[in-house]
């Protein structure tokens, strides 16, 4: 099973490594930022002086009603798709900043940061656009490369080559 996932793990070198270095700058900040702000709030977190008023749920559970009102299949599935689109950014964010399995959590990171363009934020403008499409981006490029010579990908992978 594991020389399955090897070559699904295993990240392209580039040919200097600080140029491995340079391509990890953008993965670390977008995982860091996907993890902390972005992905944490569609859980509920953190909470906030102005949220004091309010119930939990209010606050926890506003991310499938938003979900909801995309259409199609996800009005059908709401919480569904909008726990995926939560995890996938939460967790793959953190995953993202590690390096650890990256061409995955990229891959899943893509498909969400697209629904965020094309169904969520399409109608509000480009400029409302730009934090998914740079997610978007930086998710098309690790997905492709992986994590590179700064990621737990490939300390994992380097003694099986």
């Amino acid at each position: 099973m594991i020389h399955l996932l090897t070559p699904l793990t295993r990240p392209h070198l580039l040919p200097h490594w600080f140029q491995d270095l340079l391509s990890a700058i953008p993965r670390i900040v977008c995982g860091y930022l996907l993890a902390t702000n972005f992905g944490s709030a569609k859980f509920g977190l953190p909470w906030s002086p102005a949220d004091a008023n309010l119930h939990f749920f209010e606050v926890a559970f506003w991310f499938p009603n938003d979900v909801a009102h995309y259409g199609g299949i996800f009005a059908m599935f709401p919480a569904f798709f909008a726990w995926i689109g939560a995890f996938s950014e939460a967790v793959g964010g953190i995953f993202l900043l590690l390096g650890l399995q990256t061409r995955l959590f990229s891959f899943l990171l893509l498909l969400t940061m697209l629904v965020a363009i094309f169904m969520q934020q399409w109608e509000n403008g480009l400029w409302n656009m730009l934090p998914a499409m740079g997610f978007c981006w930086v998710a098309l490029y690790t997905t492709l490369l992986g994590s590179g010579r700064f990621g737990i990908d490939y300390l994992l992978t380097k003694s099986s080559k």
